[in-house]
């Protein structure tokens, strides 16, 4: 009779380690960003656990992350950290993309892994997006300084509202990803190394031609957008420089001064202004680089809300609907209290 021998259980610490390094980085050839993402999510996980149940990361077992420890891990993400619900929902998509890869490398956690994988995403309320109207926006632009840095920070906001890029992808540009003869067009390296081609204004590539006379020492891979070291912005740079214009502007336009404006609202004004110019809705997708539709679609929703605010100031047709009555029980009664 051939004796059957029961699969060996994979420690806890192995499987952490084999999730990195051979499934994120090798096999899926995760991004450094989405790496570091999912790290941090482990590593607070782990963070926690340690005073909550007391027990060392190395020491502790997969059947130890059951769905208590991970709702207790979320509540004190959003009580004592004070993160959003969205950010909560990021550090559960981590763990549960770990909780699956470890269920496949040891089958013997299995019912203890389909337990942890039952704690759901939690619903939020998705807020309207934040966008700049043209005379705000075109008030922000200014015009350029005549010293080093208020010309960097000019063509900064032209090139963010011109491409409508992210921070990370505004910081990554070099000048070899330019193209100036011809159709001026500008290289971005995106999300998840996607990249795209974004057209230039002729306004935003003659300041860019500018810029470039400015400063020769800058070769093929130098940043076109460099701090005062020669090195690329950082994101707080670029928010710090935003906000700084912001300020200046506001001193015109009273209305800035109550809006909370980042980088990622010039992304949404050149969204929401190519849509109210007429451009179709897959057009501002590819312009935006978005990998689902429904990204896109909340353009269009911020957009007929503002539509739909300028329909409540008129003054509404009186007319009078007759409603059926429905006889109420204790379930008709319990359902409107809902």
């Amino acid at each position: 009779m051939t004796n059957v021998v029961a699969p060996q259980s994979v420690s806890f610490a192995t499987l952490v380690q084999m999730f990195f390094t051979e499934y994120l980085i090798s096999q899926r050839a995760m991004s450094p960003c989405t790496i570091a993402s999912y790290r941090d999510s482990m590593m607070l996980f782990l963070d926690f656990t340690r005073s909550h149940i007391g027990k060392a990361p190395t020491n502790l077992e997969i059947e130890d992350i059951n769905p208590a420890l991970i709702l207790a891990f979320l509540n004190h993400l959003e009580k004592e950290r004070h993160n959003t619900v969205r950010s909560r929902n990021l550090r559960l998509a981590a763990l549960r993309a770990f909780l699956k890869y470890a269920g496949r490398q040891d089958v013997s956690s299995l019912q203890a892994i389909e337990q942890a994988l039952s704690v759901p995403m939690k619903h939020f309320k998705t807020p309207m997006l934040d966008y700049l109207s043209r005379e705000e926006m075109m008030a922000v632009l200014g015009q350029p300084g005549k010293n080093w840095t208020s010309k960097r920070d000019h063509l900064l906001i032209s090139m963010l509202y011109n491409t409508g890029a992210r921070v990370s992808e505004i910081i990554k540009i070099t000048i070899g990803d330019v193209i100036l003869e011809g159709a001026a067009f500008v290289h971005l390296h995106g999300k998840g190394r996607k990249e795209r081609s974004m057209p230039l204004w002729k306004s935003t590539a003659q300041e860019i031609r500018g810029w470039l006379k400015q400063n020769p020492d800058l070769d093929t891979d130098s940043a076109l957008l460099p701090n005062r070291n020669g090195e690329s912005m950082t994101r707080f740079n670029v928010t710090k420089r935003l906000n700084l214009a912001v300020e200046k502007a506001s001193h015109t336009y009273k209305s800035l001064s109550k809006k909370r404006i980042s980088p990622h609202t010039i992304r949404h004004t050149t969204a929401m202004h190519l849509l109210q110019a007429g451009v179709d809705f897959s057009v501002i997708a590819l312009w935006l680089g978005h990998e689902s539709a429904t990204t896109t679609h909340r353009y269009v929703e911020a957009n007929l809300a503002m539509k739909q605010q300028a329909l409540e100031r008129l003054q509404e047709t009186s007319v009078n609907m007759s409603r059926y009555s429905i006889k109420d029980d204790e379930l008709i009664q319990f359902l409107q209290s809902l």
